[in-house]
C-alpha cells in the first residue's frame, strides 16, 4: 500500500507542477544560426547562474566535439572549491534539435532526462557566447579565452538581464 501512496503523491506533485501558470515565461529566443562544427572546441565559463554541481566550480571549461553519429560529446572540466581543488569532469551528450539551425540542443546528463540548451548570443567570430534556458534558471557566459575585457563582460551581463534573468544570481568563475 505504501508504494501506491508514494506513486500517487509523486503523480500529484508532477501534475500540479505541470499545471502551474503563474510564472510561465516565453521560450528564450535562440540566435538565428550556429555553424555547429565551428562552435566545437573549448569554451571557458566566464560567469554563470550555476547548476548544483557547478556552484563551486573554478577554472571551468566546456569542450565540444562532434561524434560520428552527429551528436555532440561534451566534456565539462572544473576544479571544485578552489583553483587547487580536486578535478571534476562531467560528460553529457548534446543533440541538436532539428529545425533549430544549430542553436538549440538537448543535453543529456542522465538517461532519459534531457535539458534544454539554447545559444542565445554568439559573436560573429565565435569568441563569446551566452547559453540559456527558457526557464531562466541557468545561464552560461563563455569565451574562447579564460578572461574577457570588462566592457564585454558588462555588455553580456546586460544581455543576460534583458533575457529575463536575475543577474544578482550570476557568479563569475575564477580562472
Amino acid at each position: 500500500m505504501r508504494p501506491l501512496r508514494l506513486a500517487l503523491l509523486i503523480a500529484l506533485i508532477v501534475a500540479a507542477t505541470a499545471c502551474r501558470s503563474g510564472n510561465v515565461k516565453p521560450d528564450i529566443a535562440p540566435v538565428a544560426n550556429v555553424d555547429v562544427p565551428r562552435f566545437m572546441g573549448d569554451w571557458y565559463v566566464i560567469a554563470h547562474i550555476p547548476s548544483y554541481p557547478e556552484r563551486e566550480a573554478y577554472a571551468a571549461v566546456e569542450s565540444y566535439a562532434l561524434r560520428p553519429d552527429g551528436r555532440i560529446q561534451t566534456t565539462f572540466r572544473f576544479r571544485k572549491g578552489s583553483l587547487d581543488g580536486p578535478r571534476k569532469t562531467m560528460r553529457p551528450i548534446g543533440t541538436v534539435r532539428p529545425d533549430s539551425n544549430g542553436a538549440v540542443w538537448d543535453m543529456q546528463f542522465v538517461w532519459p532526462i534531457q535539458a534544454e540548451y539554447v545559444i542565445v548570443y554568439l559573436d560573429e567570430d565565435y569568441r563569446q557566447t551566452i547559453v540559456g534556458r527558457s526557464k531562466r534558471d541557468y545561464v552560461w557566459l563563455m569565451a574562447r579565452t579564460p578572461d574577457i575585457p570588462d566592457t564585454d563582460y558588462r555588455a553580456r551581463i546586460r544581455q543576460i538581464e534583458a533575457l529575463g534573468y536575475d543577474v544578482s544570481k550570476i557568479r563569475r568563475v575564477p580562472h
